[in-house]
């Protein structure tokens, strides 16, 4: 699973989601991409999950690009603690998105192929997604 390798602060606060995206909100390095419509968090397990459903619809045929990085810590206190006594420990790593971001893009693959497997990785993601063609 993706996850930072060193980070400056270890915890980080959990921020607001407001407005679109600026950037990473085209299809830059494949045909065809997966634009998000919605902002949320998507942790790095539904993003290994989407990208293994992505590779298996395609037959590994093509290549895949994840454009989004999974690297705000989110911390969840143990079950059973009770209030105060500080932050808790980090329990996944997430990325934040925002409307209009593109999270993955395929390129070598026909235009049918690459509609279904961006489906089957849609179901994967906890927000709406989009299909989207490079022009």
């Amino acid at each position: 699973m993706l996850q930072p390798k060193r980070q400056k602060y270890r915890k980080q606060f959990r921020g607001k989601m407001r407005g679109v995206s600026q950037r990473g909100n085209s299809v830059a390095f494949g045909e065809f991409g997966l634009k998000a419509l919605a902002a949320g968090w998507v942790t790095a397990r539904q993003i290994e999950a989407a990208r293994k459903a992505i590779t298996h619809m395609t037959q590994r045929g093509g290549k895949v690009w994840i454009r989004v990085f999974p690297d705000k810590p989110v911390t969840k206190k143990a079950l059973g603690t009770r209030m105060g006594s500080g932050k808790g420990d980090i329990s996944e790593y997430v990325t934040v998105v925002t409307p209009g971001r593109v999270l993955f893009e395929i390129a070598g693959v026909d235009l049918t192929v690459a509609r279904r497997a961006f489906q089957l990785a849609s179901a994967k993601l906890p927000i709406k997604v989009t299909f989207v063609t490079k022009h």
